[in-house]
């Protein structure tokens, strides 16, 4: 690998390393944040906290094939740069949001230069050999798996010294990060390789509506939809959770989700090539079913805070169903089409991100109000583990005709 390729693979792994611990980062300090903006008890923050999730995740969704095909005509460097230098004044907005209304905004933009997490790819995909293309990807995962170990924790630690202060440091990761993209980056994408920014092909639904050439898999793939939408519960609700029932400070909060980030990436790093192998997908996938609805349940009705940590790990081994699945579907489909099925399930796992904080967040606040007939802080968990036992009964029938 030549000196440039292996600047652009390193400095690639670096910014969603730091995307993804800046948006780490500001997970355990939120519930306190909105408390603080908006005068409300944690049952209220939580649905704020839904909201802006759903604000961050329509506006990335909308984003990022538009800051896709803009990088196929004036190159992934520029856009690259703009979108770290707009994260970096974005984490400095939020840090002095005055009110809700700003922090609606901030996490909005940030929504859109979060998008560049496409770009980013399409330079992976620049810069590597193509038999070094399949390994270099795997450094954007390993970089995600990182980035949401290390970013609760340095949030849950550094806001005990004020709750702005996360954002701060987030923003200072993203401005060095742009400054040394300026000094060192070069551009990855040669001029007779790019192409006219058309509105039609930089369509976020567009991926989506290619679900009706796979009637075959409307079973697995709406699986894999009710399964993301399940995962929200822990994605949405876990700091609220654990403040609501275990008094727990941003510390505690940050070191859990730090242990989630530890066990999920043990789980997809290592143990997930050697469980799938030996007991194959299907297989793989009822086992790892049952282990999610399990670990659902068992968060729901968890009476001491270490029992959450003891019940992350077979929350965590439940991983292995996502890429089981994804197996399978893979098989089915021909090496032409491989990208545009990528492109299907990464649309479901944003259409889930759009509606399952809505749903979760709703029924914590439902169930936590001081108004509540019922008072059950586990519910947004227990509905999960209802979601995943749908999933397991469409998953069963639609695994009937596989045999690996």
């Amino acid at each position: 690998m030549t000196n440039k390729r292996k600047s652009g693979v390193v400095f690639i792994f670096i910014t969603i390393l730091i995307d993804c611990i800046g948006f780490g980062i500001i997970i355990p300090i939120m519930p306190n944040l909105i408390r603080n903006l908006t005068g409300g008890d944690l049952s209220e923050a939580s649905r704020y906290g839904g909201l802006l999730l759903v604000a961050y995740s329509v506006m990335q969704f909308i984003s990022s094939p538009v800051l896709g095909s803009l990088s196929d005509k004036f190159g992934r460097r520029p856009i690259l740069l703009i979108s770290l230098f707009g994260l970096g004044v974005d984490y400095i907005f939020l840090a002095f949001a005055p009110t809700i209304i700003w922090l609606f905004a901030g996490r909005i933009f940030a929504g859109i230069c979060g998008a560049s997490i496409t770009t980013a790819s399409a330079y992976m995909a620049d810069v590597s050999e193509p038999e070094k293309r399949a390994q270099n990807f795997g450094l954007i995962g390993a970089a995600f798996g990182l980035g949401f170990i290390i970013g609760p924790v340095i949030g849950g630690v550094f806001a005990q010294y004020g709750v702005r202060i996360p954002f701060m440091i987030a923003a200072g990761l993203s401005l060095i990060n742009w400054l040394y993209g300026y000094f060192i980056l070069p551009e990855s994408l040669k001029l007779e390789n790019r192409r006219n920014f058309d509105w039609k092909r930089a369509n976020p639904v567009g991926a989506l509506k290619q679900i009706r050439k796979y009637p075959a898999l409307l079973g697995l793939l709406g699986s894999l939809l009710i399964l993301y939408i399940a995962a929200q519960a822990t994605q949405s609700i876990w700091s609220y959770y654990t403040i609501e029932k275990f008094n727990w400070n941003t510390a505690w909060v940050g070191y859990s989700l730090g242990f989630v980030g530890i066990t999920v990436a043990i789980v997809q790093g290592g143990l997930i090539r050697i469980i799938i192998p030996k007991i194959g997908n299907k297989r793989s996938i009822q086992v790892g079913l049952i282990l999610y609805v399990f670990g659902f349940i068992a968060f729901s009705f968890a009476s001491e805070g270490w029992m959450m940590f003891a019940f992350i790990v077979p929350y965590a081994l439940a991983g292995i169903t996502g890429p089981a699945i994804q197996g399978i579907i893979s098989k089915q489909i021909p090496a032409n089409e491989q990208g545009e099925i990528q492109g299907v399930m990464t649309g479901l796992m944003s259409l889930a991100s759009i509606f399952g904080p809505l749903l979760m967040t709703n029924l914590f606040f439902y169930f936590t109000d001081k108004n509540a007939t019922v008072y059950f802080p586990g519910a947004p968990f227990m509905m999960a583990a209802v979601l995943t036992s749908i999933a397991i009964i469409i998953c069963n029938r639609s695994l009937r005709k596989y045999h690996s």
